[in-house]
């Protein structure tokens, strides 16, 4: 439906706000994750390695200065409280001096068995020189990873500081999983933000939507209330305004026809079938203009400039539609009359070769612009029993739906008009041929039927109104003679049957 359309319009102002704030939270935030993963660790272990390396001169600093060796267990502890660092020095023997663990005795050993391990299993070298080696290792007992110095300080002691690395690992998923918290409850502010600024933007919206719903059940009680704003939006108002004003006189007059054509119909049933018939297809038709006011609130909403040309374009297409409803009104008043045989027909005999003659110079204008070529068989005189005014009518629609079809095929571009004689059933068949496309097996029965468009866009572009062939049917039937359409080898022929009363020679 149209009307659905618009709501979905409408309701994506506030989305698109939405999606916009929400899409930039989340690119931001999905980037610092990226940098997270990929950057984090990097950035990580290069504080520590440089970390390692200040707590190693600290060290090596502090055995310069005499007299210090009483202090030096405090300040390894004040050292390993302030980076989690695990720290032993040994001297030039190897025997163990000083632990930050206060199980000493059985931290030696335990210290011990991980230099071991750590001297056995290898490791990632991150740095080297005369006086350490920092590595990144493994070790095999625990799983834990560390970043270990290994050095020899000027004084002949060595020094081994460790950290663990595991916890950088844990750092990025808790940053992560903030980030993901602070994403969704940015995205909850935003949606607060976009509802309150978005309000009073479409206010005026929602209202020119609840117009075009009333419009489309013919109530034309309610106007939008036009400001003195000059915005794209006061604007469209003004023009939804005269559109229900003209569309109000329109269905009033729809409705006049409809009670006079109802006096015009003796038989009740076939009242009633007129009446939901002529609805139905006015109601059809009406979608066209309400759903102008879809493409204008599409064009605003995407800040179409609203000048004075602009405002001049969207009166003349309001009248424009105005005049194709009324000429539309008129052809299915008329078309109603014909299918339930209200039409009296005032047959009489005629020459059927010169009323086709006639169309032929009407519609020659028509004929050299699409610089087609005519045939015409003409094979004598023949009289024919029917209302000449609707015969021009059948060969009318036949033959400009030809010109609007022909085009050129294997070198040849032309329309044929041709007469058959059937002497044993006393009949002609008038037949138009043009050149071009075929028509689908599905569409040959369909294009009979009113408003049918195999092309939706050619109607409204050529000025048609979809009936042509609904007049063809509903004169032909009640002739009670065969008419139709048949796919040749390089075009479409259409054709009807009439009642012979005289051939001639020419």
């Amino acid at each position: 439906m149209k009307l659905n359309k618009i709501k979905d319009i409408l309701s994506s102002v506030k989305a698109k706000l939405f999606m916009t704030l929400s899409s930039t939270i989340l690119l931001i935030i999905l980037f610092l994750i990226v940098v997270n993963n990929f950057a984090l660790e990097k950035f990580y272990l290069y504080k520590k390695q440089n970390t390692l390396k200040t707590v190693y001169e600290s060290i090596n600093n502090y055995y310069k200065t005499p007299g210090q060796d009483n202090d030096i267990q405090t300040e390894l502890e004040k050292l390993s409280i302030k980076n989690n660092f695990d720290i032993l020095i040994k001297d030039n023997n190897g025997i163990n001096l000083y632990t930050t663990n206060k199980n000493f005795s059985t931290v030696i050993g335990s210290i011990n068995d991980i230099l071991d391990r750590i001297n056995t299993s290898g490791g990632k070298e991150l740095e080297s020189n005369d006086n350490y080696t920092i590595k990144k290792q493994r070790d095999i007992k625990n799983g834990l990873t560390y970043m270990m110095l290994s050095g020899k300080m000027e004084n002949g002691y060595f020094l081994y500081i460790r950290i663990p690395l595991n916890s950088i690992q844990d750092s990025v998923s808790i940053s992560n999983n903030f980030l993901l918290m602070m994403a969704g409850f940015t995205i909850l502010i935003a949606s607060i933000m976009v509802t309150i600024v978005s309000k009073k933007f479409t206010e005026p919206i929602l209202e020119l939507n609840n117009i075009a719903k009333k419009m489309s059940n013919l109530d034309f009680s309610q106007k939008y209330q036009v400001t003195n704003a000059r915005d794209e939006i006061n604007n469209l108002g003004r023009s939804i305004n005269t559109m229900s004003d003209k569309l109000e006189r329109t269905i009033k007059q729809l409705r006049s026809s409809n009670i006079e054509l109802e006096r015009d119909i003796e038989e009740k049933s076939k009242i009633d079938e007129m009446r939901k018939t002529f609805i139905s297809d006015v109601s059809h038709e009406l979608k066209t203009p309400i759903a102008l006011i879809q493409g204008y609130s599409e064009g605003l909403l995407e800040n179409v400039n609203s000048d004075e040309e602009s405002r001049k374009f969207y009166a003349e297409v309001i009248l424009d539609e105005t005049n194709k409803m009324d000429k539309l009104v008129k052809q299915l008043l008329e078309l109603m009359k014909l299918e339930y045989g209200k039409r009296e027909f005032n047959n009489k005999e005629f020459n059927i070769l010169e009323l086709e003659k006639e169309v032929i110079r009407k519609t020659q204008v028509m004929i050299d612009e699409k610089q087609a070529e005519i045939k015409f068989d003409n094979i004598g005189d023949i009289q024919v029993f029917a209302d000449d005014f609707y015969i021009e009518q059948v060969l009318t629609n036949y033959l400009t739906n030809a010109i609007k079809n022909v085009k050129e095929i294997d070198g040849e571009k032309y329309i044929r008009i041709s007469n058959e004689i059937n002497k044993e059933k006393n009949k002609v068949c008038i037949k138009v041929f043009n050149t071009g496309d075929k028509i689908s097996e599905e569409n040959l029965n369909r294009i009979w039927n009113r408003f049918y468009k195999a092309d939706e866009s050619r109607h409204r572009e050529d000025g048609g109104t979809g009936i042509g062939l609904a007049f063809v049917k509903a004169i032909m039937g009640n002739y009670d003679n065969k008419y139709g359409v048949r796919n040749l080898e390089n075009g479409v022929e259409f054709y009807f049957e009439l009642d012979v009363r005289q051939v001639g020679q020419s």
